[in-house]
């Protein structure tokens, strides 16, 4: 029960990686907020099924890319629990050829562009603005953002969503050098093509993203599999946890190799 007691916050939290993680850090003890945009029914039914197997967690709904509604997210989850220890920022969006097309660069839509930027650098900016002041007031905590390999190698076809996972990291390591000192701990996981999550699903359904000038396989896995939301949810546990109490600012890679020796 490595995080009995503690309060977590998970935005992203009605499926994929989030979802996992929050049911995994309640499993471990912790009392969960849940966080969800649009996917109200989602962020429900993860807090159901947390209560269910007896954890205690509560749903929040919050659009991370806006500041008030933040504050306010971060306002109750204190209200509700006193406290924060911990926060896994994994709510982001990105091209899967479904909901977001794939563009070239220089098609790329304005619109897509700012709602990319919107929701993953601004939306991890503005919920690390508003949980780091209340982990200073419990002397210490430890953040996670949710990055990408593709923050750390460029593909075509994303050409919002690399730079927008690229901030994510420069950001994460902003922080983690502001707030060293003062016992608060910020790193980001970039997870390489994962089953299990929304974006992979849908992107796997398409036929081709030829439109982006790219090619669907994407760079190869060296350890030849693709990941499953357990490999990042273990990773974000650990840099949560006391054990990785001496690590911050570090990007962890969970690809396969593919940012380092693919």
């Amino acid at each position: 029960m490595e995080f009995n007691n503690k309060v977590v916050i998970v935005t992203g939290a009605a499926t994929g990686i989030g979802k996992a993680s929050a049911l995994e850090f309640a499993r471990q003890g912790a009392k969960v907020v849940v966080v969800t945009g649009n996917n109200v029914a989602g962020g429900e039914a993860t807090v159901r099924e947390i209560k269910e197997t007896g954890g205690e967690a509560s749903f929040i709904q919050c659009d991370v890319s806006n500041e008030e509604q933040v504050k306010n997210m971060v306002d109750k989850a204190v209200e509700l629990y006193g406290r924060i220890d911990c926060a896994f920022n994994n709510a982001g969006i990105g091209p899967d050829g479904v909901r977001i097309p794939f563009y070239p660069l220089t098609e790329l839509p304005v619109d897509i562009w700012d709602k990319t930027m919107a929701v993953n650098a601004r939306g991890c900016f503005l919920c690390m603005k508003y949980e780091i002041p209340q982990m200073l007031k419990n002397g210490g905590g430890a953040i996670v953002n949710t990055a990408s390999v593709g923050g750390l190698r460029m593909a075509p076809g994303f050409g919002a969503y690399g730079p927008s996972k690229a901030a994510i990291i420069a950001v994460t390591r902003t922080a983690a050098i502001e707030y060293a000192k003062q016992g608060i701990r910020v790193n980001v996981v970039c997870p390489g093509p994962t089953l299990g999550t929304e974006l992979m699903k849908n992107s796997m359904a398409t036929k081709s993203t030829a439109s982006a000038g790219g090619d669907k396989s994407g760079p190869p896995i060296p350890d030849g599999r693709m990941g499953e939301t357990v490999d990042v949810v273990n990773s974000v546990l650990w840099l949560c946890s006391e054990q990785s109490s001496h690590i911050t600012g570090h990007a962890l890679s969970v690809d396969g190799g593919m940012a380092d020796i693919g």
